[in-house]
């Protein structure tokens, strides 16, 4: 018998939205097969296996397909971007928007001396646009703290939260470690996407995405940033949610990070999903 708990669940479900909950942990995962990285659209809840800690977890809620999304769009336009490299953040951020659905919602952030919400958090798809198409360089990159604004920026929407960031990735004069990025976003529950289009791929950006559940993007090449901009888009209408309701320990316990791991038991198929969070009680 499903535990009232779920029962409640499935009904938000139903009307589709979704809130976090004291006593249920959500995990968005994505899937693609082993061979050609395309999504695997067509599991069911005995193929996953859900670990906190090592210990396995019983999935109370499963869905597949679209769900709600929030996403902050942050687009780096200091004057290390000048020129052509922001002209392509900027196409690439309208491709983008235009593939959104249209009751996603988007917010604009953008990553200068200061960092600034451009437009917020909605499904007005025509003034974002037009927004992104007055964004001229200026500043400094204060990156970190940008990454740390717009995840407090998306964290308290409804559904799935994204965080999308285009930047060459260099750092500059941000008030805030990188330390501190890592510790925010272990904090909330945001899938972030970074891609970084300068000569190397920053270490951050790798981490946070593999710490979120996210995917990092290193593009080389001016035609190569629109595609990967539609493909998270893609990703991002594809996925799975997982929900279960963890033991009382972790529930009660000391305040700390749990490890979460997901697997896929279909052969071929791997899966990407937030390695953990915070959970427990403050001592």
């Amino acid at each position: 018998m499903m535990r009232p708990l779920a029962l409640a669940v499935m009904a938000a479900l139903a009307q589709a939205q979704f809130a976090s909950r004291v006593d249920l942990v959500e995990v968005y995962a994505t899937t693609a097969t082993s061979r050609d990285d395309r999504a695997v659209l067509d599991l069911t809840a005995s193929e996953f296996e859900v670990l906190e800690d090592g210990r396995p977890q019983r999935v109370e809620v499963f869905a597949a397909g679209d769900f709600p999304l929030a996403v902050a769009l942050a687009l780096d336009r200091s004057f290390s971007m000048a020129g052509a490299r922001l002209a392509m953040a900027k196409s690439a951020g309208h491709v983008f928007l235009g593939a959104l659905r249209p009751e996603d919602r988007a917010m604009l952030v953008a990553i200068g001396s200061r960092v600034e919400t451009l437009a917020p958090l909605s499904a007005e798809r025509s003034a974002q646009h037009g927004t992104l198409t007055g964004i001229t360089a200026w500043g400094t990159t204060s990156l970190h703290d940008a990454v740390i604004e717009a995840i407090g920026a998306v964290q308290p929407a409804h559904g799935r939260r994204a965080l999308v960031l285009l930047s060459d990735g260099d750092d500059r004069y941000s008030d805030h470690p990188a330390e501190a990025v890592l510790a925010r976003a272990r904090a909330a529950d945001v899938l972030i996407y970074p891609v970084a289009f300068g000569d190397a791929m920053p270490r951050l950006f790798t981490e946070l995405a593999q710490l979120t559940g996210g995917r990092a993007f290193h593009v080389r090449r001016a035609d190569a940033l629109a595609p990967a901009l539609a493909s998270i888009a893609e990703e991002l209408r594809g996925q799975y949610l997982l929900g279960y309701v963890p033991d009382r320990a972790s529930l009660t316990g000391p305040r700390g990070w749990r490890a979460i791991e997901v697997r896929v038991t279909r052969p071929g198929v791997s899966v990407r999903a937030r390695t953990g969070y915070i959970g427990g009680t403050e001592r």
